[in-house]
């Protein structure tokens, strides 16, 4: 087996690892709402969103191409050391994101596995003076990045505005039990919509990695890196994400159901549009964050636990840069050992 067919097979390795790191690091954007609202136990939770992981990273490949876009790896079909070359960058990029994933799980911060594979890239593409596409990074991750929780705080506010004013006359029991139910839609929708974005992304570096070994031309996505794409991330988020879990469950508000299903459903139609509509990488945790900080926002302002929700925002400030300056130390040392 020569260097290349050696490398592209590693980096393919450890592109599924990361998927299984992001669907246990982002198992709870899913779930954390219907859990702590008791509208859905941990196992059952976790099954649907293991399934719906799977499903919905069959729903589209924009996203894949938007990532495998971002930077431009010049390397020709055959070019042993060329290939090693623009393998190293693409590994370096899955290091930085890697790692940082580990580090927040660690302390049950729910950052971004996105952007942590975005700051990878770039900063794997900087420190080896690849081409980064600035102009795609900012009108299809910087912009969106922004827009996208921003949109889910005033939105799951809007519509929690909207559900207390119609069920204003409604008992609060009968409320609760109604929304219990809703919320496994809601679940439903959020689980599919995490499938259908951070499954591509994966998607996108695997395919990225195969035009660098000179194995593909990066027109298509082939149908086993979907599978197997999908059945990392399904498997990862079965295995569950209990330390983030508890952050967005309970630390930055104590959620209700009709709290929850606001929260969810806002969430869920951001990552809709975003993947489908625009094929931006946006991130599923700023998302959910967002619209529950939104929905709690409507009992009253002091109901949030804005010291926590600071510690999640400078989480999300800090993650492009993190993982940029991992991946790019990393490309350094192997630079020194790989042609």
């Amino acid at each position: 087996m020569d260097l290349t067919l050696a490398m592209v097979i590693t980096v393919v390795v450890i592109a599924l690892v990361f998927d299984y790191t992001n669907g246990f690091h982002d198992a709870a954007n899913a779930i954390a709402t219907s859990v702590s609202t008791r509208a859905l136990t941990p196992r059952v939770a976790l099954a649907m969103a293991a399934i719906l992981n799977f499903v919905g990273a069959w729903l589209g490949v924009g996203v894949a191409q938007t990532i495998q876009e971002l930077i431009q790896i010049d390397t020709a079909p055959g070019q042993g050391e060329g290939s090693a070359h623009a393998l190293t960058i693409v590994l370096a990029a899955l290091i930085g994101a890697i790692t940082w994933n580990l580090i927040t799980w660690y302390f049950g911060i729910p950052s971004s596995s996105s952007h942590a594979l975005i700051g990878g890239i770039v900063g794997a593409g900087i420190a080896s003076a690849t081409t980064v596409s600035w102009d795609l990074l900012i009108s299809k991750v910087a912009i969106p990045m922004v827009l996208s929780p921003a949109v889910g705080f005033i939105g799951a506010y809007l519509l929690m505005v909207i559900i207390m004013w119609v069920f204003r006359k409604a008992r609060p029991t009968r409320v609760n039990r109604g929304f219990r139910l809703a919320q496994t839609v809601s679940a439903a929708g959020m689980a599919l919509g995490h499938g259908l974005q951070d499954a591509q992304k994966t998607m996108g570096i695997i395919v990225l990695a195969l035009v660098a070994g000179g194995l593909h031309d990066g027109n298509d996505v082939p149908f086993w890196v979907i599978v197997a794409a999908a059945s990392a991330i399904a498997a990862g988020t079965y295995s569950g994400g209990w330390r983030i879990m508890r952050t967005l469950g309970r630390r930055i508000i104590e959620l209700d159901p009709p709290k929850g299903f606001a929260a969810e459903a806002t969430a869920a139609s951001v990552l809709y549009v975003m993947a489908i509509g625009l094929h931006a990488p946006v991130s599923t945790t700023h998302t959910i964050t967002s619209a529950i900080m939104g929905a709690g926002a409507t009992q009253r302002f002091s109901a949030v636990r804005w010291g926590v929700a600071q510690g999640i925002v400078v989480a999300w400030v800090v993650t492009i840069p993190a993982a940029a300056t991992v991946a790019a130390l990393f490309y350094f040392v192997a630079r020194i050992f790989l042609p």
